[in-house]
């Protein structure tokens, strides 16, 4: 892997458990990688146990005025502290690009169209990713060639409806989950939940390329059914005040609507319409009109000298 990349895994209170970082190495990564804690982290003492140079700390109190959390909670719970402090960890180790992980992934997948071998018939499916080394050197290469702010893979809902889902569509306006990033393209985490769609809804209106590329997918566990991490936010306050942050960063495009088929919830629903400025194909552009030509300017004529009459 090249020397100016690394993984960064964000993660808190379930060392006994973090399942990307076994999981990148089974994927094919062989470049760095490092845990990310707060200095409130109870169990840091154990990651240190287990994974020794690899954990870096972080100061909470330090990072929390320098976030807007939307609310008045005094309480220095979730992950959008870390999200923010991941700018000055990066600096620290010395690296350009990097990818920022949760620590709850166990598999990345190609999807496509196509027949696995024991299926009865062509369908979308997954398959699995053997060279993780080459998806994020591709990603990189994407950010050092396009003005993007960063760009992610997708997850399973990304994909809802199969291959009739729109999968001409390889890249999404929006980014979760693993940021592929450049330290030299800093950019805020908003909202003390739901922190990465306040994000890329917020400044994508601003103008920010945020990105999902769709042919990837990680594969993570259901987050309420994990101990650790977010779990307890998400339990004590449901998915109806997670989504509401942001409708509070974006109320002209982003409202609260029932999502599901079988187990109706309560969840975020974006107007990209409204969102972010479209993207024009080249082939839109009008044609350029000839510029008339310049008008020069006569040149001047020497003034004559006014002689005196003789007297």
């Amino acid at each position: 892997m090249r020397p100016d990349f690394a993984v960064f895994i964000l993660t808190h209170g379930r060392p006994d458990n973090v399942l990307t970082h076994n999981a990148i190495r089974h994927h094919g990564y062989t470049g760095r990688t490092y845990l990310v804690l707060d200095d409130e982290d109870k169990t840091a003492d154990r990651y240190r146990e287990l994974y020794g140079d690899e954990v870096l700390t972080f100061s909470k109190a330090e990072t929390a005025p320098l976030v807007d959390t939307a609310d008045a909670d005094p309480s220095r719970r979730g992950v959008v502290y870390a999200r923010n402090a991941i700018w000055g960890v990066v600096r620290e180790v010395g690296v350009r690009y990097f990818v920022v992980l949760d620590d709850d992934y166990f598999a990345f997948q190609y999807r496509r169209p196509g027949r696995k071998p024991k299926a009865d018939r062509v369908g979308y499916h997954g398959w699995q990713v053997w060279n993780l080394d080459a998806i994020f050197e591709a990603f990189v290469r994407f950010l050092e060639a396009t003005p993007t702010t960063t760009i992610t893979m997708a997850q399973g809902g990304d994909h809802f409806g199969g291959q009739n889902s729109n999968t001409s569509a390889r890249l999404l306006r929006k980014a979760m989950n693993s940021f592929v990033c450049d330290a030299e393209r800093p950019f805020p985490f908003m909202g003390r939940t739901n922190e990465d769609v306040c994000a890329y809804v917020t400044l994508g209106s601003r103008g920010h390329l945020f990105f999902t590329y769709r042919p990837l997918q990680l594969e993570q566990l259901p987050t309420q059914m994990n101990p650790g991490g977010l779990t307890e936010t998400y339990l004590d306050s449901g998915t109806y005040v997670k989504s509401f942050y942001t409708v509070m960063m974006a109320p002209s495009c982003v409202c609260v609507r029932l999502m599901g088929r079988t187990s109706r919830r309560l969840h975020h629903s974006i107007n990209w319409r409204n969102a972010v400025p479209r993207i024009l194909h080249e082939r839109h552009r009008k044609p350029r009109e000839p510029e008339p030509p310049m008008l020069q300017a006569e040149p001047s004529r020497p003034k004559r000298r006014k002689t005196k009459s003789p007297a």
